[in-house]
């Protein structure tokens, strides 16, 4: 049974392998090397990109039917490492990996920027009223008008800066919040062979400070890189001559900085991070004899 696998696996690798437009396919791995930062920038690239949202039901069922029969080794001579590459990029974006559901738009990782755009332009509306506010960010406003130190120019590009803080420190509460029962049960680590050796709560420790450090770059080029770029264009003569055009521009800046955001800062740490089993508890580096082990970091 295991040859009769092998040889299948090995004839539909065959078969994909005719084309040389990407790298060899393999079910269920990245296409790209997540041993280096532009390779997890270019697979989550991939993962929210907004197009697999108009996939047809059609198309959506040729893609998972090509993965069958890839899996199977029943795959039809001339599909090519391209095709299958995609037909994986179109399941992972609308299929649930545990039920194999389609996701609800908003909630696809390729939704964020289509059904986020609106909140950030909406945010970016002048007139803005209290309740629209956090209570604290207000407070920074405050302090920053009243530090007579500063010029005109220097206090309002303080104030452009104000809502970082107040965001970076949201989303590291989020983070311990929602996964506080970590730290006190721990998560699985698994040897190289993807068998599992324990739970550990140091690797969880480890797990949520790199989910933590993710989610404080995560706003930074959507609330420092608009104001710098906004604080030049002003300055132009062509926003000077035309102030109506302002609130267009800094929405195109603001929602370049919001696609760029996502990727780079999940980028940062491997989904799959590698920790050494000298560093985690006792247990856990007798019960196994590898040197690292891996645990799955979250997002």
């Amino acid at each position: 049974m295991a040859d009769t696998a092998t040889t299948a696996s090995a004839a539909a690798a065959s078969a994909a392998n005719t084309s040389t437009d990407a790298p060899p396919f393999q079910l269920g791995k990245p296409r790209f090397q997540q041993t280096s930062f532009y390779g997890r920038f270019r697979h989550f690239l991939d993962i929210i990109d907004p197009r697999t949202l108009f996939v047809t039901e059609r198309r959506l069922r040729e893609a998972v039917q090509l993965l069958e029969d890839y899996k199977h080794g029943t795959l039809r001579p001339g599909v090519t490492n391209e095709q299958l590459w995609s037909a994986q990029k179109i399941k992972q974006a609308i299929l649930h990996p545990d039920t194999n559901e389609k996701i609800f738009m908003p909630f696809r990782m390729s939704g964020y920027i289509p059904f986020g755009t609106p909140i950030v332009v909406g945010l970016l509306l002048p007139n803005q009223t209290l309740a629209s506010t956090v209570f604290w960010q207000v407070g920074l406003n405050v302090l920053v008008q009243k530090a007579n130190k500063f010029t005109p120019a220097t206090r309002l590009l303080v104030q452009r800066f104000v809502p970082f803080p107040a965001v970076a420190s949201a989303n590291i509460c989020n983070v311990v919040l929602m996964r506080y029962g970590e730290l006190e049960e721990g998560i699985d680590v698994l040897d190289g062979d993807g068998n599992l050796v324990g739970s550990s709560k140091i690797a969880a420790r480890h797990a949520l400070l790199e989910t933590a450090l993710t989610r404080v770059v995560l706003p930074m080029p959507i609330l420092v890189l608009p104001p710098i770029v906004m604080s030049m264009l002003e300055k132009t003569a062509l926003l000077q001559a035309r102030p109506r055009l302002l609130l267009p521009v800094q929405s195109l800046v603001c929602l370049a900085a919001f696609g760029l955001a996502l990727p780079l800062a999940i980028s940062l740490f491997p989904q799959m991070s590698e920790i050494e089993t000298s560093q985690l508890e006792p247990e856990i580096a007798r019960a196994t004899s590898s040197r690292t082990v891996i645990y799955n970091k979250g997002l």
